[in-house]
């Protein structure tokens, strides 16, 4: 079954299609260029061509370089928050060591989905990635309600800042930190097709200009307005929820099994081009964790033998794992044309009761 993750790295770039971004080149650069780092691109299955193994290896490599990173830049930012009292700043830290501590969970899914699948898992241990992204949207929603929190006490008793070019440069260096984070995630993400793994990276992008609000606010205070900084953090604390909603939707789709019309379609079209095949129908196809596990029912030439029938069965299945590196498992069905109206080809019909619009 893991022969189809062999193919060369060259199918990662095949089909342009599958790389729509959904981005419009406007004539205003900046807003398009905004839209560009928060829009996550739909590179999808065609990113993790890889061995098992191996991606997850790369996943958990990936988090502990990001840990590090974000772990550092977070324990910087403490210690001028000690200095200077600014609550943005203090928002912006609890948000980073939240951000990093998401590597935790994330992490023993990589590791637990490396297990093999046995009588009671059948399916394996991927389903623990999509349970580790549900409890990183706790922990985000965690960290929004404290940031929110904070702003409002210090709008109650509020605390002088000092040291400001500190909370400048902690502002900046957290920019960086966060941004540097992003990158690395996200491009490990899709090389290996995990989707919590680009998720966290979009999460860290989004600390990062977090992180250009509180120089705002800084700059803000420094011309006469502290007010700036708790209106500052209770920003970033609203800002954090927005990403809870967000990510709480892709977590929901994840676990109800949705995928994109467009993989689902691309799904039935490769193998509808297969030679010999008649029709496609009862399709379906999941995401477990940063695998694809796909089913169908498809329609041959009933004057074909047994032998010949699974050829082509076989033939399906080849192409869809060429096309599909992320895909760990397929079944497919092979179904006689309905030649002959005095027989009844399908007397388990009525135990059918799911079916997909095609």
């Amino acid at each position: 079954m893991g022969h189809h993750n062999e193919h060369e790295e060259g199918h990662l770039h095949d089909h342009g299609h599958d790389h729509n971004h959904g981005h419009s080149h406007s004539d205003k650069p900046f807003f398009a260029w905004i839209q560009h780092l928060f829009t996550p691109h739909s590179h999808g299955h065609q990113q993790a061509a890889l061995d098992p193994n191996l991606a997850t290896d790369r996943g958990i490599w990936a988090l502990k370089v990001s840990l590090a990173g974000l772990l550092v830049t977070a324990v910087f930012q403490v210690a001028i928050v000690i200095v200077s009292g600014s609550v943005a700043l203090l928002a912006d830290t609890i948000h980073n060591f939240s951000d990093a501590l998401t590597a935790i969970p994330l992490g023993f899914a990589f590791w637990l989905s490396r297990r093999a699948r046995n009588k009671r898992y059948t399916y394996g241990y991927g389903r623990a990635e999509d349970i580790a992204g549900v409890i990183i949207v706790l922990m985000i929603a965690f960290s929004a309600f404290e940031a929110v929190r904070q702003s409002v006490l210090r709008f109650i008793e509020p605390m002088p800042i000092q040291n400001l070019e500190w909370v400048a440069i902690a502002a900046v260096i957290g920019f960086i930190g966060n941004e540097l984070v992003a990158v690395f995630r996200i491009r490990i993400g899709k090389e290996i097709g995990s989707a919590a793994l680009i998720a966290d990276g979009y999460h860290a992008r989004t600390d990062g200009f977090t992180s250009l609000a509180v120089l705002a606010g800084t700059i803000g205070v420094w011309l006469g307005y502290p007010i700036l900084d708790p209106i500052i953090g209770m920003g970033i604390g609203f800002a954090i929820i927005g990403i809870v909603l967000q990510t709480a939707k892709d977590m929901w789709h994840r676990m109800m099994d949705a995928v994109s019309p467009e993989l689902y379609e691309e799904f039935k079209h490769v193998a509808s081009h297969v030679h010999g095949v008649k029709d496609i129908h009862n399709a379906a196809i999941r995401w477990v964790g940063h695998r694809l596990w796909g089913e169908m029912h498809v329609t041959v030439d009933c004057k074909l033998t047994v032998l010949q029938g699974h050829f082509i069965i076989e033939e399906v299945r080849h192409a869809l794992f060429h096309e599909f590196p992320a895909l760990v498992e397929v079944v497919v069905h092979a179904d006689p044309c309905e030649c002959d109206q005095s027989i009844e080809y399908h007397p388990t019909a009525h135990h059918h009761f799911l079916s997909v619009a095609d």
